[in-house]
């Protein structure tokens, strides 16, 4: 708690008002134009408009350039643990229309665009996964002390709303520093006792491993679930190649959808270990037993430029974030020209491509157009089947959270 009652007061440039009144969810540190005293990391900061009527409020860390996350903008709201328990629970309701019982891994809090700036939380079968992008949580994780944030207990309401067997805590690359000053540990158990480092869950009746503890995001790439459904319906008979396979999710579904052969291509030995521990996981599934299964461990874009031509009916291109600032984002519109043209060149007539990015500093605009005009330039003429975003449990609520993207093309 700040060492004074007098709570945190912060007015902002006329430009950084509109954004948060519009809906922007982050205030930077160079924004702020008036405030009424030091603020410590963690507490609530409070933002009147230029007229001194209240705007909103918000997540304060002085040690990070984005130093405001809104919580609420708005009437003026006094946060108690009934509202946290509303703001939970319709959360958790925006989901419930989109899976049934043969789907128990999903996003259940995507960050700023459910209100918890900085904070996801995923579902793996009866494990919760709650990852922290930013400190001023920490101490709404205290097993008894309610902290600063209006009496948040998460870890007693995640317990009463959704009673898990587990919940795991993971904390984002920028948080590590906090690990030494903090009792918190990325990987730790917050509630349950089984310490395992995979959970098995269910996608569309299909089984699929999460490395919980130390796997990228929360242990899963939940956000291509529904690319991994069309890739399925559209893999009937079909060679099919999955570049960046990663765990191997879109070549299980390919497989289930009736697919002839699976080649899964990656460069990491660890990963194509996991697409076959998943693949055996569902050997029950007849398609999936009678598809023949081939890997290759190679870099992507080397692998095909050497690949024979025209030799899969189904090719998927879903890399790695090529952009991870802004100054990467011209390197990365190339890299995604050069390879659409290798996968491109890959597919037969008749065939399709899925080509997707997940990098939120490449506009949907400057993708698109990189595919299309890859596309454009080819001397067999591509057909554009569709264009997918986010899925519903992973609403991008703003410009920024707008990362992920996929383009469809038949070759005739």
């Amino acid at each position: 708690m700040p060492p004074t009652s007098t709570r945190l007061r912060l007015r902002l440039t006329a430009a950084a008002e509109t954004a948060v009144r519009s809906g922007h969810p982050w205030v930077y540190s160079d924004k702020i134009r008036e405030q009424n005293r030091p603020g410590e990391r963690g507490e609530l900061a409070v933002i009147y408009d230029r007229n001194d009527r209240f705007l909103a409020l918000g997540l304060y860390d002085p040690g990070s350039p984005m130093v405001v996350r809104i919580l609420h903008r708005g009437s003026p709201v006094t946060l108690t643990p009934n509202w946290w328990r509303q703001r939970f629970t319709a959360a958790f309701e925006r989901r419930k229309p989109h899976f049934g019982p043969d789907t128990d891994g999903y996003r259940l809090i995507n960050g700023e665009s459910d209100g918890f700036p900085g904070l996801v939380l995923d579902r793996y079968a009866g494990c919760l996964v709650l990852k922290l992008y930013t400190p001023t949580w920490i101490p709404a994780l205290a097993p008894t002390d309610a902290g600063p944030l209006g009496g948040l207990r998460i870890l007693d309401l995640l317990q009463e709303l959704l009673e898990p067997e587990r919940i795991v805590l993971r904390l984002s690359r920028n948080l590590a520093p906090f690990e030494t000053t903090t009792p918190c540990r990325s990987g730790e158990n917050l509630r349950g006792t089984d310490d395992s480092p995979s959970v098995l869950f269910r996608e569309q009746g299909l089984l699929f491993e999460s490395d919980v503890v130390r796997g990228q995001k929360t242990g899963f790439f939940l956000d291509q679930r529904d690319n991994r459904i069309r890739i399925g319906n559209l893999s009937s008979g079909a060679d099919v190649l999955n570049v960046f396979s990663f765990s191997g999710g879109f070549s299980v579904h390919a497989a289930r959808g009736g697919a002839r052969s699976v080649t899964d291509l990656d460069i990491s030995p660890h990963a194509l270990a996991s697409a076959r521990r998943n693949f055996a996981l569902n050997l029950s599934h007849p398609t999936v037993a009678a598809a023949t299964h081939h890997q290759v461990q190679g870099d992507a874009f080397e692998w095909l430029a050497r690949a024979p031509r025209e030799a899969y009916d189904v090719v998927i291109l879903d890399p790695p974030s090529m952009a991870k600032r802004e100054s990467e984002r011209a390197g990365a519109i190339q890299a995604y020209q050069r390879l659409t043209r290798l996968g491109a060149d890959r597919v037969r007539r008749g065939g399709c491509l899925l080509s997707a990015s997940c990098s939120a500093h490449v506009t949907e605009t400057e993708f698109f157009e990189a595919v299309r005009s890859t596309l454009r330039s080819d001397t067999r003429r591509w057909q554009e089947m569709e264009t997918t975003g986010h899925a519903p449990d992973h609403p991008a609520g703003f410009p920024e959270a707008r990362y992920l993207k996929g383009l469809y093309a038949r070759v005739g």
